[in-house]
């Protein structure tokens, strides 16, 4: 009769599998995560865009960007007052900041604290109706982070 062997994995074997697992997933998690930020970011900035162009459309069609004919003030649509614009969750809240005046309008788009998104060191986006684009975060920049 013969014997049968079996053929396992040590204890070190497995240990050694386990660390190399968690040194890669240490390494490559900070990237994820530098990835999303940047994406959520870039759905902020397309909803900001998209806004300005919402304000220079009201701007033609009232010739000041402030109110309209009737005096009312003039508010963002709800679809351009967070981003992403699909989905529950909303990583940034968008707003007319401050309030426009009859030749100028700024855009602010705060990053929400849900879902991670205040770790972004861009702090919160701006586009005004010169395109002039800017960034409230400490040490960050137009460049960087637009």
């Amino acid at each position: 009769m013969r014997s049968l062997r079996f053929r396992a994995f040590t204890l070190i074997e497995l240990m050694i599998t386990v660390a190399i697992v968690g040194i890669l997933a240490a390494v490559s998690y900070p990237s994820y995560r530098d990835t999303v930020i940047k994406a959520r970011r870039a759905d902020a900035k397309a909803v900001l865009t998209e806004g300005a162009q919402w304000m220079h459309r009201f701007y033609t069609e009232h010739a000041r960007y402030d109110e309209d004919g009737a005096g009312n003030a003039v508010a963002l649509p709800v679809s351009l007052a967070a981003a992403p614009k699909e989905g529950s969750t909303k990583y940034y809240s968008i707003a007319l900041d401050p309030k426009p005046t009859r030749t100028s309008f700024r855009l602010k788009a705060t990053p929400n604290s849900n879902g991670g998104q205040d770790d972004d060191t861009c702090g919160a986006l701006t586009l005004s109706n010169t395109g002039a684009k800017g960034v409230s975060g400490e040490g960050a920049s137009v460049e960087r982070c637009w």
